[in-house]
């Protein structure tokens, strides 16, 4: 009763500005004041959200609802302003605290809430915090690519629960290898999304330390975000996807199948023990004329590092012809065959280059180390290497120049590798363009891809393809991403899915994975196969490293597998055959920000199954996929959402209403696909196509026969 009282007497007495946002004042601004601390709630209101988003203290603790961080530690801002200035826009209001003068400013546009602080004189503040309420049960989902915070392993981790909802989770918002794909920016299952400005390192707690609030704080001398309150989660999505961005459309062949190895090396013999007579590099000789043997069809193809000369294999942009004899030919070669070349580049370079970068100050002094590769010393590194300063124009440029020579030799697409690595995170050394190194470091991979992307569309127009790993808030617009260095066990497999849709809500709508995972296990053969699969139903599909070997060239036996090869021609066809549909939903994704991998609840938002069903999403907008990951499973609930009905992709002739969950048979080549009855998708029989595979693959092509047809030129 007494609380109660004093709330009483605290309303009474609160000091309360009401601002309209439009002419039917369906969204609200209020300031008012809680407790004896009297600490500011700003509360925001709209018809779209199911209940306000407040900048509150939560009732569990003393902490009030946001600060300024010095050296001192955190200040927060308590009492009423020392002064206020009200308008049709908004509200701003003052506080003077040890001896600066504090401003809150919030906008209003639309739907949407803009919310500044800033302080006079900014000396002295290393960054802001704030708290969010969150209702009991509220879904989080956004932030970073990888499943759980921490070391990018954890994400894979045979003991692995957490899903889409980083409800729980802290997590940083600093670009780590190497999945690096970040985003300042999550969706509320509250209809509302947060979208934080600039490239300043910051912190997420989703309700972890307090269950009813989440905690941001970013470094920094001024603070601006975005809070998007709409309709639906997918507005908010679209909203957030077009402000940073919006994401590129490119070229159709990238929705091709793509064949890549690790380390070319240039053998003596093809798997098979024939001799190598082909004048270019033997292992692009044997996939190439293989998956033509196996009619598996490719539209790309990407050489890795090493290619160039030097101890690195990367110095100075110049092939090392002992390991690629005739590398213009032999990109002219796959040319004729229809398949584009991609090539592995990195922000730092070595060799001559290297030299003169040193030379003209072009690079980043790196011997900070922090983020060096542990099997090279920090001296070495700063002795071999050059990391650009993209931040410096005359260093692009020169950079961009070098570049250009294999982009003129037919080059239409680069991997970004290691943006993220090497950058130093100091807050006292500045790069080029005057910014710390610690504001510059999640920044750093799009002024990469931004130089890249230049250089190549003054070659090729807009007929390539920019692919890194690591991105930030504007990256989108020049570039296509995939999912690092993932590991090979199921796990690694789970930690994908969940990474293709997490990527789509930040606004990466093209994404691809290593097929068959990278690193961390020896290639599995049944993980293998689910994750074909699942690859035919991202926007990307490549397929590699798988050990630097074929899949016709196992290690285990079955070395030759018919089965293996059924599958990934069955999914490549598949994939190939979705061409027109994938690029028809990344115009769309550039126009309007809609994903083209989309989680159940983008679409269904009303329907909880939608939101826990994190295996199942809709691959455009009448694809829904459910992907098998864990091993030693050979059927699936699969949970088919309410509205509309369902016509199983395997057996046209069997449709089911939405709304309900069905067992799915799913014996190895299978993955569970339904198609929105009424679509005019046609993914063709698949039975027949993957019998159809089965006789193909069932007898080992011959690499002498096939190099001897073979029209290479000379």
């Amino acid at each position: 009763m007494q609380k109660q009282k004093f709330w009483s007497i605290a309303l009474l007495t609160t000091f309360l500005l009401l601002v309209g946002c439009t002419s039917k004042k369906t969204n609200n601004i209020s300031l008012s004041f809680k407790g004896k601390a009297q600490d500011p709630i700003i509360k925001f209101e709209s018809k779209n959200l199911k209940k306000p988003v407040k900048i509150a203290p939560s009732p569990e603790n003393d902490l009030g609802s946001f600060y300024f961080k010095t050296e001192e530690g955190k200040h927060w801002i308590k009492g009423k302003p020392d002064s206020k200035d009200i308008t049709s826009q908004g509200l701003t209001a003052k506080w003077e605290i040890n001896r600066k003068t504090i401003t809150m400013k919030i906008t209003q546009n639309s739907n949407d809430f803009v919310i500044n602080f800033n302080s006079k004189p900014e000396d002295g503040i290393l960054g802001w915090g704030l708290n969010l309420s969150a209702t009991p049960n509220e879904y989080f989902t956004g932030l970073m690519e990888r499943t759980v915070n921490g070391p990018q392993d954890k994400s894979w981790a045979d003991s692995v629960s957490a899903g889409m909802n980083l409800r729980g989770q802290k997590v940083d918002m600093m670009i780590h290898p190497t999945l690096s794909l970040y985003a300042p920016f999550y969706v509320s299952s509250r209809n509302y999304g947060m979208f934080v400005y600039g490239t300043w390192p910051g912190q997420y707690d989703i309700c972890k330390e307090i269950n009813d609030r989440v905690q941001v704080y970013f470094e920094g001398p001024k603070f601006k975000s975005k809070i998007y309150a709409r309709k639906n989660v997918k507005e908010i999505v679209n909203a957030h996807t077009q402000d940073a961005g919006p994401p590129i459309t490119p070229p159709k062949w990238t929705f091709s199948h793509w064949r890549w190895r690790d380390n070319h090396t240039d053998q003596k013999k093809y798997f098979d023990g024939t001799k190598v007579e082909a004048p270019y590099n033997s292992m692009v000789v044997e996939d190439i004329l293989m998956m033509e043997a196996l009619d598996i069809p490719s539209g790309l193809y990407w050489v890795d590092r090493p290619w160039a000369k030097g101890p690195l294999g990367y110095s100075d942009f110049e092939w090392n012809t002992d390991r690629f004899p005739n590398p213009k030919k032999m990109i002219d070669w796959l040319n004729k065959n229809d398949k584009e070349f991609m090539l592995w580049v990195a922000p730092w370079i070595d060799g001559e280059m290297a030299k003169v970068a040193r030379q003209q100050d072009y690079n980043i002094k790196i011997k900070e180390g922090q983020g060096a590769w542990e099997s090279w010393t920090e001296d070495a590194i700063s002795q071999e290497l050059a990391l650009i300063d993209f931040t410096n124009p005359e260093a692009v440029n020169w950079w961009q120049k070098e570049l250009k020579k294999v982009l003129k030799q037919g080059v239409k697409g680069l991997k970004l590798d290691r943006s993220e690595e090497l950058v130093p995170q100091s807050r006292e050394r500045k790069a080029y363009d005057g910014r710390t190194f610690r504001e510059l470091r999640n920044d750093y991979p799009v002024e990469y891809l931004k130089s890249t992307y230049e250089a190549a569309k003054d070659v090729h127009g807009n007929d390539f393809v920019m692919m890194p790993r690591a991105g930030y808030t504007g990256s989108s617009k020049y570039g296509v991403f995939w999912a690092g260095d993932i590991a090979a066990p199921a796990e690694g497999l789970r930690a994908s899915i969940i990474a293709l849709q997490r990527s789509s809500v930040m606004g990466y709508p093209v994404w691809g994975s290593d097929i068959g995972g990278y690193w961390g296990a020896e290639l599995d053969r049944e993980v293998t196969a689910r994750w074909l699969a699942f690859g035919a139903f991202s926007p990307i599909m490549e397929v590699g490293p798988t050990e630097d070997k074929g899949l016709w060239d196992l290690d285990k036996d079955p070395h030759y597998d018919p089965q293996i090869l059924a599958i990934w021609r069955t999914y490549a066809t598949l994939h190939t055959k979705l061409m027109d549909y994938t690029y028809k939903q990344a115009k769309l994704a550039s126009e309007q920000g809609t994903p083209i991998a989309r989680p159940l609840f983008l679409e269904y938002p009303g329907q909880k199954k939608a939101w826990s069903d994190w295996e199942t999403y809709l691959y455009g907008p009448d694809i829904l996929v459910s992907p098998i990951w864990q091993k030693d499973k050979d059927s699936k609930e699969v949970y088919l959402p309410a509205g509309n009905k369902w016509k199983d992709a395997w057996n046209r002739d069997k449709t089911y209403k939405g709304g309900q969950t069905i067992e799915v048979a799913s014996p190895l080549y299978k993955i569970p696909v339904f198609i929105k009855a009424n679509s005019e998708v046609q993914l063709g029989n698949l039975e027949n196509l993957y019998r159809e595979s089965l006789k193909i693959a069932k007898d080992k092509p011959d690499m002498k026969k096939l190099e001897e047809q073979a029209d290479f030129i000379h």
